[in-house]
């Protein structure tokens, strides 16, 4: 036995046989299965159950009698959901177990997803879900939650099924039986922003920064990436913030697929945290394959750059960049701590720069004045005669994060 404890999530009701496979699963790999069922319609006797679904229902604030009476399901699933997230931190704050494992359809992959996003990170986190092959961000949010396809609909004990489910009892139990990293040391933490355009420049300062003893945490800024941090900011995670790389707002501000919502650029500020700012890749928009651009887009003659058969880029013109100034000088302006804003005037991305197919000085000016106009007092641009890229802007931000930093002391 590894001492480690895995609890196993979902509705038995109508899983038992395959739950069955995956708790067996875990067994056999040396540790020990709490089961916590979800089923509104019953239990079973296929396995031990330690927490029954009435316990659910009491946590989400009403009976499992009144839930079976219910003949509105989506009022059913917001108690299931809402008592399954409290008995499971329940139970973790009482230290009953190491890891947590669920599987399920649509409704059974909402309802373990959302306990497993009210865990904290470093807790193991896997769901087995027929809708793993999709687009997954809503179930997994800004958690490390391990989707695994089931790859068939999770009906029946056939050897493909069983397969799957015992490759997932073995992710999980690998992940208990590991003890997580603990840093030993107390350097401060610096979170950072950084796409493809602008990794030069990132991982520039990343190394400066680790000369100065800082360790440098970077988000990659594909709207999961922003919303992480801002979550991790949230959480007291870091000391400091390089924002760089703000592409996100252009895909806020035109509906491209990589937009971190109307918070991004929001929680360094309300923490008091030194913040430098850049209008990194805020010269691209990022969508799917060209089928998948809006017609509206593709019918007015826009610049579009194929980045690969599944990423399309759209330039933002003029009227995007002049919204997106007014956006970040609105959240530069509530910021509560010390801020500084770089601009590059020599490309805001490795596509922007003289001969790239995103070189437009009209478009960047208008961001840069849009910027200008709207911050408030006390807080300055600092214009760049450089590219994002370029080693001399790369040392200018992590020398102005360091001031800032000195002078919030």
């Amino acid at each position: 036995m590894t001492g480690k404890t895995v609890l196993v999530v979902g509705t038995f009701d109508t899983k038992a046989a395959e739950f069955g496979i995956l708790i067996d699963e875990i067994r056999t790999r040396g540790c020990a299965v709490r089961a916590l069922n979800c089923g509104v319609r019953g239990s079973t006797d296929r396995f031990p159950v330690d927490y029954e679904a009435d316990l659910v229902a009491a946590q989400g604030g009403t009976t499992l009698e009144n839930l079976r009476q219910s003949g509105q399901k989506d009022e059913v699933m917001r108690v299931i959901c809402e008592g399954t997230v409290r008995t499971v931190l329940q139970l973790f704050k009482n230290s009953e177990f190491d890891g947590i494992i669920g599987m399920g359809g649509g409704c059974g992959t909402s309802i373990v997803t959302a306990a497993m996003r009210a865990l904290p990170l470093g807790i193991p986190k896997v769901c087995v879900s027929t809708l793993a092959g999709q687009d997954v961000s809503s179930f997994v949010g800004t958690r490390d939650i391990v989707m695994i396809p089931s790859l068939v609909d999770l009906c029946g004990t056939h050897r493909l099924l069983r397969t799957i489910l015992s490759q997932a009892a073995g992710a999980i139990c690998g992940m208990v039986e590991r003890k997580p990293i603990i840093p030993t040391d107390e350097k401060p933490v610096v979170f950072a922003t950084m796409f493809g355009n602008t990794s030069e420049c990132v991982t520039q300062c990343a190394d400066l920064l680790a000369e100065t003893g800082h360790e440098t945490v970077i988000f990659h800024a594909t709207g999961s990436g922003g919303r992480l941090m801002e979550s991790l900011i949230s959480e007291n995670g870091a000391q400091s913030v390089l924002d760089l790389t703000t592409t996100e707002i252009a895909d806020l501000i035109c509906g491209g697929t990589m937009s971190a919502g109307e918070d991004r650029l929001s929680a360094a500020g309300k923490a008091g945290l030194p913040q430098v700012i850049a209008p990194g890749c805020l010269d691209m928009v990022n969508f799917g394959s060209m089928e998948s651009v809006p017609w509206k887009y593709r019918s007015t003659g826009r610049n579009f750059y194929q980045w690969n058969p599944n990423a399309t880029l759209m330039r933002t013109n003029i009227a995007e960049n002049i919204a997106a100034g007014r956006f970040l000088a609105q959240k530069i302006n509530a910021a509560a701590g010390p801020v500084a804003v770089l601009f590059p005037r020599k490309g805001l991305s490795a596509l922007g720069v003289a001969g790239q197919p995103f070189c437009d000085r009209q478009a960047d000016d208008a961001l840069l004045q849009s910027l200008k106009e709207n911050l408030r007092e006390g807080i300055s641009v600092i214009e760049m005669e450089n590219s994002i890229n370029d080693t001399a802007f790369a040392k200018k931000a992590v020398s102005l994060l360091i001031d800032l930093k000195k002078k919030s002391l």
